[in-house]
């Protein structure tokens, strides 16, 4: 079932409290995914030339102390991190970004990273939207666009790295409500073209393919439009990238979605109520999302 959530800020103003709308607005469809929980947003607070990596571990206590000294070290730079609960964001030079990635999974081969980009952040666990929220502090966070999801496992195991949002790309992550059919497929043809999966889950593929088709000259938007040729399924994406958000039904669009628009924002939600508390709801333009269109907004 799943409930995915998806705010995109035109208005600056609105950019300090987007962690707190983004929050209310997923906590709203709690009851359509209790199982697990997540949020990406988009800061860029890394700063020019910077770059982060939100890493998680299972065990936190053991595998974030003396990380920064030890990676700094591995790669030649000197690295800051911040720890909240299970998952801690590292600042690194933007062109370490590559060599960071692979000097942790040599230091700590317990620890996953869930994203890495110059603006992105993702914090996603087991459990009720609430309870993510409060472990992360998530409604403190400013940010000029983000995307969220609470998820019911329904082929795949309730752990941490099932959770979405799923980051595949720098700065690039999606949020998923359906099904594909022909993801194993997809998944080996994408590992032939080098890209490298976490998980079974088919919206790891999903979140895999446009980051291929990104990596190969399309922008979100076009990448996007691919989608609807080469996935098979029942699907709605939410997509963000450094600077855009993106929204796609396939051509049946059984899976519910709604959106709305003003001079301060674009929002999507599964169903209305996740934007019924918004500032100026209402008097937004509001609608479902058309079959096979391909909605996209870029700062």
């Amino acid at each position: 079932m799943c409930g995915i959530v998806g705010l995109f800020l035109k208005d600056k103003s609105l950019e300090p409290r987007l962690g707190a709308l983004l929050s209310e607005m997923l906590v709203s469809l709690t009851d359509r995914g209790p199982d697990s929980a997540g949020i990406a947003i988009y800061d860029g607070a890394a700063g020019k030339g910077r770059a982060k990596i939100t890493i998680q571990s299972a065990a936190p206590a053991a595998d974030f102390p003396g990380l920064e000294a030890e990676l700094g070290k591995k790669i030649g730079t000197t690295v800051s991190s911040t720890v909240k609960s299970t998952h801690a964001v590292l600042d690194i030079p933007a062109g370490k970004l590559d060599e960071a990635r692979t000097a942790i999974a040599e230091l700590r081969p317990n620890v996953r990273v869930m994203g890495a980009g110059e603006a992105i952040e993702i914090y996603k666990e087991v459990g009720l939207p609430a309870d993510v929220v409060k472990r992360f502090d998530l409604t403190k966070m400013a940010g000029s666009h983000g995307i969220g999801h609470t998820r019911m496992a329904t082929e795949s195991a309730v752990t941490t790295l099932g959770a979405h949002p799923f980051s595949t790309g720098p700065d690039q992550c999606l949020v998923h409500n359906g099904s594909l059919s022909n993801h194993n497929n997809l998944r080996r043809e994408l590992i032939r073209d080098g890209m490298r999966f976490e998980t079974e889950n088919d919206t790891e593929v999903a979140a895999a393919y446009l980051s291929s088709k990104i990596a190969h000259g399309q922008n979100l938007g076009e990448a996007l439009q691919s989608s609807l040729d080469d996935l098979d399924g029942f699907f709605t994406f939410v997509v963000g990238t450094k600077n855009g958000f993106g929204v796609v039904r396939d051509p049946i669009a059984c899976k519910p979605a709604v959106m709305a628009e003003t001079d301060q924002y674009v929002a999507f939600g599964s169903e209305y109520r996740a934007l019924a508390n918004l500032p100026g709801i209402e008097e937004a333009r509001v609608w479902e999302p058309e079959p096979s269109t391909v909605y996209f907004w870029e700062h």
